[in-house]
């Protein structure tokens, strides 16, 4: 590996490590040499991805954790640094969208449930606030560190559809330049907070909106496309490297962006 973006022996926590994305990432750390913390909150989930990280030679240990939960975060957090002494990144990859926070085609948003909004900004927004106080507080004192937040397309403009998750991602965009300049204002040049925002991939929880039953493309899928250049939808292991860079020493003069991962979707007028 490219000495330049190695983060080798590097303490790496990750929440949601039992998804799709958190996997993907997770994987891929421990490929590069990275000691990997993996947190969900479903034993089973977590059961399923540890061996999958094991089974690749890394330094792995799965802990049941809540990003919603202040205390269940700190015992994550004693967990860790009795094994380790130390947490060099954290990656908040816990979040995602829920069927009932998105509206369908013949609903309006006064139709929307406020449990439902709830729980999907709850869940994204506090699911990164929470972490980051519980972990980046253990940075601050090391006064090193990299934290990576996942924003959205959602951010950038409106998305039709997913108001909850809108307004939540924006939110971390914004949270994710706040905390960055807090920390280094604060706690040195060694503490650094950015983000991702991915564009338009298909997973499990959107597959329904963008492919129909008989695999073919939706509307919804077609204006996505015409209004990406690049012409296609992302593959999830092409946000890996992006985040890998993010938390390497190449970056240690970047701390408040984020980073579009889209395909050209976030700079294109669709003219």
């Amino acid at each position: 590996m490219n000495e330049m973006f190695s983060i080798e022996g590097k303490v790496a926590v990750i929440t949601g490590a039992g998804g799709v994305l958190g996997g993907s990432i997770a994987k891929s750390f421990v490929e590069a040499g990275a000691k990997m913390v993996a947190i969900d909150i479903r034993q089973e989930n977590l059961d399923k991805r540890v061996e999958e990280l094991t089974a690749l030679g890394g330094e792995v240990i799965g802990v049941v954790g809540n990003v919603l939960d202040m205390d269940s975060l700190e015992g994550v957090a004693q967990t860790i640094l009795a094994k380790w002494e130390r947490i060099d990144i954290l990656l908040n990859i816990a979040g995602g969208n829920l069927p009932g926070a998105t509206l369908a085609p013949d609903q309006e948003f006064f139709d929307m449930k406020i449990s439902d909004w709830e729980k999907v900004t709850n869940l994204n927004l506090n699911g990164t606030v929470f972490p980051s106080m519980v972990f980046g507080k253990v940075m601050s004192r090391q006064k090193s560190g990299s934290i990576i937040n996942i924003s959205s397309m959602a951010a950038y403009s409106a998305i039709t559809r997913v108001p909850g998750y809108s307004v939540a991602k924006t939110g971390i965009s914004n949270f994710t330049q706040w905390l960055a300049t807090e920390m280094a204002m604060k706690y040195g040049d060694g503490v650094r907070v950015n983000a991702i925002a991915p564009g338009f991939f298909i997973g499990d929880q959107n597959r329904a909106v963008l492919i129909n039953p008989d695999g073919s493309l939706t509307d919804r899928s077609k204006k996505v496309l015409a209004k990406t250049p690049m012409g296609r939808f992302g593959d999830i292991s092409e946000l890996n490297g992006a985040v890998q860079f993010l938390c390497s020493s190449s970056a240690s003069f970047i701390t408040g962006i984020v980073l579009p991962v889209d395909g050209g979707f976030s700079a294109f007028s669709g003219v």
